[in-house]
């Protein structure tokens, strides 16, 4: 497996499109409905592009011209206004990519979760430090692990997508519908990395399981939740979960080499990636939306607000011979409450076997970029997300005294 294919199955997860553990399955009519019936407003700045416009406009033209995208679909906001929208390259074959153009963003729902958790500690329904032993007692270690663990990803769980048999699995039958049941197998969740609460690792087994936490406690279907407690507050008109792999249109459409040959990827099953009722789709304009609403807190107190940056991960991360893949977390560069706080930038950046996004807000500079990106065969094979590089190249013109990175994430 090439180190592409095995970093875009192991990116911050994106989407899932199956039931609740162990609740009934929602129709698939049912689940889009919301997000198709609020319509994208979601348009290209006016050309031609001047001032700052032409500046993000030319970052993104030389990114995806060097990265040799498919397509490139940016919006850049600063103080909740438009600096520039725009989409260049292809959808597919002849068919130009546009702003309102839909497309997987999984990881994104992943933020939306974390969030969701922490209103209902602001709340005080929960405690961040209530074990999940009260609302999901079947899950080993229950007692041990804290809702709190979930949400920062240190409850020492694997990843079930870095287990070589779920990605032979995977890319064996790229349309196969997933239940978390089948895929919580791959994450031998009996056999812990480390002691709960210890050291700090991804693994998408704990966002399928915080969606299930989050629907017992609240009693209330997770896709619901996200459009009561996150898309109407945050304004998103054309975002929406799917239990099928379809995607409401306009459609951007994604290929990929991960099986060794080019082809398309863009109704592939999404539904191993996340928390059925958090496989999202949306458009650029609510990709911003949700990183300025995300990033600055806007449905958080101030406590929770402070804890979605620093859940607890500040100097956490050590790398052992059980998890080679833990590593420092530092006040500059952290995984906080389902997000990535990187230099003061806060960041998630779902990747899907051909499709790359990235929403990352600068609080000080009240700044948005939100960048989703497709592939072509010749993209470099060392790019695991090149929307993370486009967007890094517009920040570098924009911010260069602190300009975006992911550092070691």
């Amino acid at each position: 497996m090439t180190r592409k294919r095995t970093a875009l199955l192991c990116a911050a997860a994106l989407l899932l499109s199956t039931a609740p553990l162990l609740a009934g399955t929602a129709g698939a009519a049912d689940a889009s409905a919301a997000g198709a019936g609020r319509g994208s407003d979601c348009a290209a700045s006016a050309d031609p592009a001047r001032g700052q416009a032409r500046v993000v406009q030319d970052a993104v033209r030389k990114a995806g011209r060097d990265l040799k995208l498919q397509a490139v679909v940016a919006r850049v906001t600063e103080n909740g206004r438009d600096v520039w929208t725009g989409a260049l390259g292809t959808s597919m074959t002849s068919v130009p990519a546009r702003p309102d153009m839909r497309f997987r963003a999984g990881s994104v729902g992943i933020s939306y979760m974390g969030t969701i958790l922490l209103q209902l500690a602001d709340e005080k329904r929960i405690s961040l430090d209530d074990p999940i032993s009260r609302w999901l007692p079947e899950v080993p270690y229950a007692h041990r692990i804290t809702l709190r663990m979930l949400g920062s990803t240190t409850s020492g769980f694997q990843d079930y997508v870095k287990n070589p048999a779920f990605q032979a699995a995977l890319l064996a039958h790229p349309f196969q519908h997933w239940t978390p049941e089948e895929v919580l197998r791959y994450a031998n969740l009996r056999t812990l990395l480390y002691r709960p609460g210890t050291n700090i690792s991804y693994s998408h087994a704990n966002f399928v399981l915080l969606g299930e936490a989050l629907q017992r406690i609240t009693h209330t279907r997770l896709d619901h939740l996200l459009e009561q407690r996150i898309y109407r507050p945050l304004g998103l008109r054309a975002t929406s979960n799917g239990y099928t792999p379809e995607i409401p249109t306009p459609v951007l459409h994604a290929f990929t080499s991960a099986r060794g040959t080019y082809e398309e990827s863009t109704f592939w099953n999404p539904s191993w990636t996340t928390a059925p009722g958090a496989v999202i789709t949306q458009d650029v304009c609510d990709l911003a939306r949700s990183g300025e609403g995300i990033g600055s807190g806007r449905t958080l107190t101030r406590q929770g607000y402070r804890t979605l940056l620093n859940p607890g991960t500040i100097g956490l991360g050590k790398k052992t011979t059980r998890c080679p893949l833990c590593f420092p977390q530092t006040r500059a560069a952290h995984f906080g409450m389902s997000v990535i706080v990187v230099n003061g930038w806060i960041i998630q950046n779902p990747s899907f076997l051909g499709y790359a996004a990235i929403m990352a807000y600068l609080p000080a500079r009240h700044l948005t970029i939100a960048v989703s990106a497709t592939d072509t065969p010749a993209t470099p094979a060392t790019v695991p997300n090149p929307a993370t590089n486009v967007a890094e190249a517009i920040s570098q013109r924009l911010v260069p005294s602190n300009p975006l990175t992911l550092g070691p994430f």
